[in-house]
């Protein structure tokens, strides 16, 4: 005899909280002052933003803070204009990771300050490579959206 499966829908929300801990308060401590915090690997010399409490390469523990620059380069790039479930900003937008001038890994965050309704002006304002800074929300909530987005350097 052979078994039949069905399956039936179900969306499930999970609200949560999670524990910052000292590495990520000081983090987005430096975040609503306006200062985009990495942080130092004693062994092997690379600065990560976020800051992480250990490096992932040594394993060694890290506590030697730096202040990095609020500019960088495009690393990668998309373009999300569909809605779904659990988004964190209204469509369109930008999701790009970020080289930040002076760390060694990239950075999520959103580009904006232009328009993006037109794919074609998009594609002609960001690219790989791009230059972009932070621009900071008036409002601050020592949080990742302290940064508003990035948009391009002129």
């Amino acid at each position: 005899m052979v078994k039949e499966y069905r399956t039936t829908r179900n969306d499930v929300a999970l609200p949560y909280k999670w524990a910052l801990g000292s590495t990520w308060t000081r983090f987005f401590d430096g975040l609503k002052e306006e200062r985009i915090l990495g942080i130092k690997c004693k062994k092997c010399g690379k600065v990560f933003v976020p800051a992480r409490t250990f490096c992932p390469n040594c394993f060694e523990s890290m506590e030697e803070w730096l202040e990095v620059a609020q500019e960088g380069t495009v690393e990668s790039w998309a373009l999300v204009n569909n809605k779904f479930y659990g988004q964190v900003k209204e469509p369109p937008y930008v999701a790009a990771l970020i080289h930040l001038d002076g760390a060694d890994c990239n950075f999520n965050h959103f580009i904006g300050g232009f328009d993006l309704s037109d794919i074609q002006k998009v594609k002609e304002t960001i690219e790989i490579g791009t230059r972009v800074k932070a621009v900071w929300s008036k409002e601050k909530h020592a949080d990742i959206y302290d940064i508003a987005y990035f948009e391009p350097v002129k």
